[in-house]
């Protein structure tokens, strides 16, 4: 994947060394008198230090607007004023060297700023069809996950303090990696979880400028207002601020991470910064890549299915040849097949024809593609001969988002390869996959070689909940075969053999591989 290096040098930057993430990051904690009560808390960003300031999430203040939560539908900026009784605000850091306790400042309230351009990317990517759920103090009222707040905290004032080393999110790409940096449940108990990390790549993108990022990068309740950090030669640049956990969609439970634009986010704050007699240096609007290699780019073998009102993921193999599940195809309506964007590539709505699929007593869940016309200018994915557990992996599909962004990046590891007589027949992986991703491609981070389809993720029947972090694909070794036969022949019957599988074969794929009551998963 293209290293991200910088094109040009800022100036003053504050931590941008080893361990910048926990320098750059804090939590935020608010206390206010009876009937307030409290306290409440998040996490935070410094983003200066001549003056110091810190960034953290709006929606914390919720219990002190004086207009109630009518407030966040403001298109202007809140003041100061705007909350009764007045919070008081501390703002802590990790503790110095040779200390025990987390270092605490005063604080006080500049003003809370809506992102416009994130409230615009919230609204196309999370439509109302969907009862979307999402953790922190946002939790209650969506309204305010586009809204930010400023302090103003002299105990961080450092003579010839400059601002922190920062990036534009619009140079991201899907897959890149990101760490994320923010204190679990706030300031509940900052001595175990001020500024903890969590390592992830950047999922989705969306808005102007990529104003909304979505991450795999797990972030538990009490880190939004946390600092998502890009990697570069020169250290880590903070390119985005945690908005909040994203927690549910309808009944099924996402575990990613929403993101706004920390370049979104300034050019929202310009006028209540400049009224603080503050001027904000300018984020770098790109970043130059370095080049590791030629290497294959996977988004570019997903393709949208659709089938009557059903939708899902599918890999392509060939310029017409597409595999996807059985269950994304199994409504028999019109098949309609959307393939990536290219170079020279219009976007284009291509129409399919299923020349097999598994039945439904077959474990494998299976089905192949003829599209009217051939997709220009596909590089086709080199397949895996051989699987190592632990190896780095990501799935690609249109879960999550669904088809609002386009599809989704998300990584982990090969956790298990399952075999039977010696022949792999299932592959699990952490990876998030999410309803939409079925038939999109699982494929090695380090080689980028195909290593199967994603069939499913884990669904408990007795308890109601889904984990889309254990999943499960059909390897690419069982399919390759009758691929490559099918090729030369044209013969759908090429793949009647995965209707044929063992008791071996199906006794995993049911998850249950010993005699007894039937498998709750």
């Amino acid at each position: 994947m293209a290293e991200p290096a910088e094109e040009g040098a800022e100036r003053a930057e504050e931590g941008a060394g080893a361990g910048a993430e926990a320098e750059v990051c804090c939590a935020v904690s608010l206390a206010g008198p009876e009937p307030a009560g409290g306290p409440w808390s998040c996490s935070g960003v410094v983003l200066s230090r001549g003056p110091g300031l810190v960034l953290c999430q709006g929606a914390v203040f919720a219990p002190f607007l004086r207009d109630g939560p009518e407030a966040w539908a403001q298109p202007r900026s809140l003041p100061p004023g705007a909350l009764l009784p007045c919070p008081r605000l501390r703002v802590l850091q990790p503790p110095a060297p040779g200390a025990a306790r987390p270092r605490q400042h005063e604080a006080r309230l500049l003003g809370l700023v809506p992102c416009g351009a994130f409230q615009r990317a919230l609204a196309r990517a999370f439509g109302r069809a969907e009862p979307w759920r999402f953790g922190g103090e946002a939790e209650d009222d969506p309204r305010a996950l586009h809204w930010f707040a400023w302090l103003r905290v002299p105990g961080l004032d450092r003579p010839g303090g400059g601002w922190a080393a920062r990036a534009g999110a619009g140079c991201l790409r899907k897959g890149e990696g990101l760490l994320a940096c923010g204190s679990p449940f706030g300031t509940l108990c900052p001595d175990l979880f001020l500024n903890t990390l969590s390592k992830g790549v950047v999922s989705n993108l969306a808005g102007e400028e990529n104003a909304l990022v979505l991450t795999d990068a797990r972030c538990l309740p009490g880190t939004e207002g946390g600092g998502a950090f890009l990697p570069s030669p020169r250290g880590p640049r903070l390119v985005a601020v945690i908005a909040a956990p994203f927690c549910w969609k309808g009944a099924e439970w996402v575990g990613l991470t929403l993101l706004c634009s920390l370049a979104a986010i300034l050019r929202s704050s310009t006028a209540l910064l400049a009224e603080a007699g503050v001027a904000v240096p300018p984020v770098p609007a790109r970043l130059a890549t370095v080049q590791a290699g030629a290497r294959p780019d996977p988004l570019g073998w997903v393709a949208l299915v659709e089938c009557g009102a059903a939708w899902g993921s599918g890999v392509l193999l060939a310029p017409r040849l597409l595999l996807t599940c059985r269950h994304v195809v199994e409504a028999g309506g019109p098949l309609r097949v959307t393939p990536p964007p290219g170079p020279g590539r219009a976007d284009a709505v291509l129409e399919g024809r299923v020349v097999f699929a598994t039945k439904q007593s077959s474990p494998f869940d299976v089905a192949v593609v003829e599209l009217e016309e051939s997709v220009l200018g596909f590089v086709p994915p080199l397949p895996a001969d051989t699987f190592v557990t632990g190896e780095e992996v990501s799935v690609v599909g249109f879960g999550a988002l669904g088809r609002a962004c386009g599809p989704s990046v998300t990584a982990g590891v090969l956790s298990a390869v399952v075999a039977v007589a010696g022949r792999p027949v299932m592959l699990q992986t952490t990876c998030a996959v999410h309803g939409g991703s079925s038939g999109g491609p699982l494929f090695s981070s380090r080689s980028g070689r195909l290593l199967g389809i994603v069939a499913s993720n884990t669904r408990d029947t007795s308890a109601g909940a889904t984990y889309p972090h254990l999943n499960f694909c059909i390897p690419i070794t069982v399919l390759q075969p009758l691929i490559t036969h099918y090729r030369r022949t044209r013969d759908p019957e090429a793949f009647a053999g995965l209707n044929r599988a063992d008791e071996g074969v199906r006794a995993v794929w049911r998850l249950q591989r010993q005699p007894g009551p039937p498998s709750k998963l």
